[in-house]
């Protein structure tokens, strides 16, 4: 309890017990007094708000949310007409709460305290986001088939635009030469942005196996250190009890460059920038895999932050799309072969974004033994019934 809760709750014998089930809420909840302060805070509410349940009691619910919230009009409105009140999809993103705040919102009167009001918040299920995970995969699939049309339609005429240029190199003058050059180049170019794309037609089995992420990590850091990253700061924040995921080691490789090279690339050499390498133990994602009895477990939390600018907010819904960037003279294949890999593993990947602070949260399958069955990590075809349990 805080101080504010204390002075309206402590003279009442129930006071105890209520603080107690409310922190057993998997939801956000506070009550705001007349005056339009934080007077309770739950367990997820200080989470949600990033302030502990003192903090929140000095602090009045508008400081904390974007000019003109909705959210404010509601708690009016309930205070006018004591009768509760819900509203869908609200938009709460603010430099204190966050990017990508999207919630329903509940708000219901205190009838024994005239004026307060309790609001529930209710986040973006973990099913919404595999949602959205499942409509990357979907985008990558997409691929998968322009691949294989390009590589036929177009690699075979290119070889011999590329064949055609070399034998003008040699006949045409010194002028004339650096044009020939330019289509060699080009052409070059494109087959390599082709041979990008048929990576995205692979499906065959990955060969998986126990691997330390931290090992991984480790070597990610090194190349990166010795290369494109060479003038930032690492920070490491390791679970040191973390099991072994159920992975292939290469891929793991592949992943994390990737992520370690933009987030590299978004800091820039402007200034001293951070990025954070960190691991954690999540239990209680689980995903329903087609031809295994048992919901698969993600609980191996995977993160790369950065201290760059962030994502602008209307590409994040699209970050992990193909041919979708940021950079001038990127080709938008980075991040959705991470996806790819991601989801291949039976894992989520997501990006949460605000200045100075992006994070790409990978969550994947740990290995459970030597029986095969036990360690199903899915495949693209993971049915969407993610569950927080």
């Amino acid at each position: 309890m805080n101080a504010r809760e204390s002075s309206v709750l402590s003279d009442r014998p129930e006071a105890t017990v209520a603080s107690i089930v409310l922190n057993t809420i998997s939801h956000p909840v506070i009550m705001v007094d007349p005056e339009g302060y934080i007077s309770f805070a739950n367990a997820d509410a200080e989470q949600f708000f990033r302030s502990s349940s003192n903090i929140l009691a000095r602090n009045k619910l508008q400081s904390f949310l974007p000019f003109g919230s909705p959210l404010q009009a509601l708690v009016e409105q309930v205070r006018a007409n004591p009768s509760p009140v819900n509203e869908y999809r609200v938009d709460i993103s603010s430099p204190k709460l966050g990017n990508d705040r999207v919630v329903d919102i509940y708000v219901t009167p205190v009838n024994e305290f005239p004026g307060s009001v309790v609001i529930l918040f209710k986040e973006k299920s973990m099913a919404e986001k595999l949602d959205r995970q499942m409509t990357h995969r979907g985008a990558a699939r997409s691929v998968t088939g322009l691949a294989s049309m390009l590589a036929h339609e177009i690699k075979n005429p290119l070889s011999g635009i590329r064949g055609a240029a070399q034998l003008l190199e040699s006949v045409v003058s010194d002028e004339d030469r650096s044009l020939t050059r330019l289509i060699t180049d080009e052409t070059d170019r494109i087959v390599s942005l082709v041979d990008r794309m048929e990576v995205f037609s692979d499906e065959r089995p990955i060969d998986r196996e126990a691997v330390n992420i931290h090992v991984v990590l480790d070597h990610v850091k090194a190349i990166a250190r010795n290369g494109f990253a060479s003038h930032i700061k690492f920070n490491e924040d390791y679970d040191p009890s973390l099991p072994p995921v159920f992975a292939n080691r290469d891929q793991l490789v592949q992943i994390f460059l990737n992520l370690v090279k933009n987030a590299a690339e978004s800091i820039g050499h402007e200034e001293p920038g951070e990025i954070t390498l960190s691991t954690a133990y999540r239990p209680g994602i689980r995903l329903s895999v087609p031809g295994v009895r048992d919901r698969v477990a993600l609980p191996l939390e995977f993160c790369v932050h950065d201290s760059g600018p962030g994502v602008p907010t209307d590409m994040l819904p699209h970050l992990f799309d193909p041919f979708v960037t940021t950079k001038p003279n990127g080709s938008g294949l980075g991040l959705a072969l991470v996806a790819k890999i991601v989801g291949d593993h039976g894992g989520v990947i997501e990006c949460d974004s605000q200045s100075r602070r992006t994070t790409f949260r990978i969550l994947m399958p740990a290995w459970r033994g030597q029986d095969p069955e036990s360690n199903t990590g899915g495949s693209s075809s993971l049915h969407t019934t993610g569950t927080d349990e």
